[in-house]
C-alpha cells in the first residue's frame, strides 16, 4: 500500500464528504506529521465548505498545548507520537471549533526521527465523533516520507468513515 495515488485520496475524502453532507455535519482535523495535508485533501473538493470547517497544524508542544490544549504532562510521558496525545488532539479540535467529527494524526514520517520502540513509519490516530464516540489507533507504514504521510492521510479518512455512527 505504499503507492497512494491522489485518486485514491480524493475518493477517501469525497466518500467521507457524501457521508457529513448527508447528515449536515461538518469535520475539523489536526494534523502533525502531514503538515495539513489531510485538510489539503479534503478542500480540494468543490463543496468542501458545505462540510469541511478547519485544520488545526500542530507539530511542536506548545502548538498541541495553545491549539488544542494538549495535556503538557501527557506529552512529556508519553511523546507526541501516541495514541493518548492523538485522542488528545482530535478532542480538542472538537471543542475548539464545534465540529461533528475530528481526526488526528501524529507521527514519525522520516526519514529520521524514529526512537526505540517508535520507529519511522510510526503514527497515531485519534477521531472524535459526535455523541462522545473516542477512538484511536496507530499504524506503522513503510515508504519514504512522503509514502508515509500519503498512506496517514488515506488511513486517517477512510478509518474517519468506518467510524461514524449508522
Amino acid at each position: 500500500m505504499t503507492d497512494v495515488s491522489d485518486i485514491r485520496l480524493s475518493r477517501a475524502a469525497k466518500n467521507l464528504a457524501e457521508v457529513l453532507v448527508d447528515r449536515g455535519w461538518t469535520m475539523a482535523t489536526a494534523e502533525s506529521c502531514t503538515g495539513g495535508w489531510i485538510a489539503k485533501t479534503c478542500t480540494d473538493l468543490a463543496g468542501s465548505s458545505r462540510w469541511f470547517d478547519r485544520g488545526f497544524v500542530s507539530y511542536s508542544y506548545s502548538a498541541k498545548e495553545e491549539q488544542l490544549g494538549v495535556i503538557r504532562a501527557d506529552l512529556e510521558v508519553h511523546g507526541a507520537v501516541s495514541e493518548q496525545i492523538a485522542a488528545q488532539m482530535a478532542l480538542g479540535a472538537r471543542s475548539r471549533s464545534g465540529a461533528d467529527l475530528t481526526l488526528a494524526a501524529t507521527g514519525i514520517a522520516g526519514p529520521g526521527g524514529g526512537l526505540p520502540g517508535k520507529p519511522v513509519g510510526l503514527v497515531c490516530f485519534g477521531w472524535s465523533i459526535r455523541g462522545g464516540i473516542l477512538a484511536s489507533d496507530h499504524q506503522v507504514f513503510e515508504g519514504d516520507r512522503e509514502q508515509v504521510r500519503r498512506q496517514t492521510v488515506l488511513y486517517a479518512l477512510e478509518r474517519a468513515l468506518d467510524e461514524l455512527p449508522d
